[in-house]
């Protein structure tokens, strides 16, 4: 029998849909309707961020869907993040309140520290002179006093090495729930997976199609991607995205086209048998960043004092 994976269970005990909608680079005036066809062809995570600048717009769209009896908000999982510039205590439950002002809910059912980078109060961009020392346990103070209140279900974590995971679990009194990381064939983070697992906190891939803005090369090319995809009739996306439910992480898949919204979400009354899913393994990890920009954001975190380390599983040289 097939396991359709539709949900994991979290260290909370809630359930998250294992396939959410990603929105970020999902412009204003794109976005609602995109989470509207998305809800209508059976998303009921969506994932937003207050750095992606829609979320007021997703907010109207979702109480749209609500008022007209598309979905009820007790089925929806919406996740959002906390960006760097708010790290200071005092700023995470008003960085909470604007974003449930802005999606227009009374709680969130899962918050996220976007970064494990701060940056000074009003900063724009992510430039050097912008980041300054963090300190993670104070902010994760602030965020289990959220969870405390109600106004956020689950917190975790986002963009987190296994290095900065587990100095967090020393000292946290609430455990993080999620560590959302990019994650697919091309970059399984299997180190990190590990990790996640064995302290019981649930790993969440974003980029599951892959991210060529940073990465080299489109993995959904592959031959092997293609070969599995032509022997299952499936597209080279539902592959990698059905190969992430298999490996057991949930999968943030973003697209604006409406065939492909759909097609993404068929992902569950079928499975990639054993052995392709070990042909998957041979695909090479891409570790090598061909983008200027990345280059210059590894050499901001150097002078600023952060070391790879904190940021990657394998640094990139």
């Amino acid at each position: 029998m097939i396991k359709e994976i539709r949900f994991f269970e979290l260290n909370t005990g809630a359930k998250i849909p294992s396939v959410g909608l990603g929105t970020w680079q999902a412009d204003p005036g794109i976005v609602g309707d995109v989470i509207t066809h998305a809800v209508k062809v059976g998303y009921r995570h969506i994932d937003c961020a207050q750095l992606y600048g829609n979320q007021k717009e997703i907010g109207s769209t979702l109480k749209k869907l609500f008022e007209e009896g598309v979905v009820k908000r007790e089925d929806l999982w919406i996740t959002s993040k906390l960006w760097c510039t708010d790290h200071a205590p005092k700023d995470v439950p008003e960085a909470l309140d604007k974003t449930l002002r802005d999606l227009q809910l009374d709680y969130i059912d899962l918050y996220l520290i976007h970064w494990p980078v701060r940056m000074k109060k009003g900063s724009v961009g992510r430039k050097v002179e912008n980041i300054v020392p963090s300190n993670i346990p104070n902010t994760w103070k602030a965020m289990e006093a959220l969870y405390d209140s109600g106004k956020a279900r689950a917190i975790g974590v986002s963009n987190f090495s296994s290095k900065k995971l587990g100095e967090l679990l020393e000292v946290a009194r609430v455990p993080p729930a999620v560590n959302q990381l990019e994650c697919h064939p091309a970059w399984r983070q299997d180190k990190l997976k590990a990790f996640c697992k064995s302290k019981g906190v649930h790993f969440s891939g974003y980029s599951p199609l892959g991210s060529p803005a940073w990465l080299e090369g489109d993995f959904l090319r592959h031959p092997i991607i293609n070969m599995i995809a032509e022997k299952l009739g499936k597209t080279p996306a539902q592959v990698a995205l059905r190969w992430g439910l298999q490996m057991g992480h949930s999968v943030l898949p973003k697209s604006s086209n409406k065939v492909r919204i759909k097609e993404n979400f068929d992902v569950f009354d079928w499975s990639i048998p054993e052995d392709m899913l070990a042909k998957l393994f041979e695909i090479k990890q891409v570790l090598e960043y061909h983008s200027e920009q990345m280059k210059c954001s590894i050499a901001d975190l150097k002078k600023a004092l952060y070391s790879l380390e904190e940021f990657f599983e394998s640094a990139p040289q």
